[in-house]
């Protein structure tokens, strides 16, 4: 196993688990966290209303939306934005529930049964092509 201090962020992270560097933020977060409690997790639940309007600052920066500054961000931006966004949110859900892994596949099993119908089910046949005169 390598030193993952001489690795660079990405091949640390392609080691370990999605989950476990959740659980690594989850710690490191709590450790150096200001307040706890009930008002903790309000203020980590609420992290993602800024994460998601730095969304909408780089989305307008993205579009030029905005005359006064032009074009002041990249899709890229936005990306690494949308990023922050999921990575907050996981961490949010694993400072509410210590099983977040379960919890988080759990729920996105039945969204997907919900949208895509259960993973079991076979997929429909197309119906056959009525007959040509």
């Amino acid at each position: 196993m390598t030193d993952h201090a001489e690795d660079a962020p990405a091949e640390r992270i392609a080691e370990d688990d999605l989950w476990d560097t959740i659980d690594r933020l989850h710690t490191w977060l709590d450790a150096n966290r200001a307040h706890g409690g009930r008002e903790g997790l309000l203020l980590r639940v609420l992290k993602l209303s800024e994460e998601v309007g730095e969304v909408a600052q780089a989305m307008i920066g993205a579009t030029g939306q905005n005359p006064r500054k032009g074009v002041s961000h990249t899709w890229d931006d936005v990306g690494s934005e949308l990023c922050d966004v999921v990575i907050t949110a996981m961490v949010a859900l694993r400072t509410l529930a210590p099983d977040a892994r379960e919890v988080f596949t759990a729920h996105l099993a039945s969204v997907a049964d919900r949208s895509l119908g259960p993973a079991t089910a076979p997929v429909p046949a197309p119906a056959p092509a009525p007959p040509t005169p």
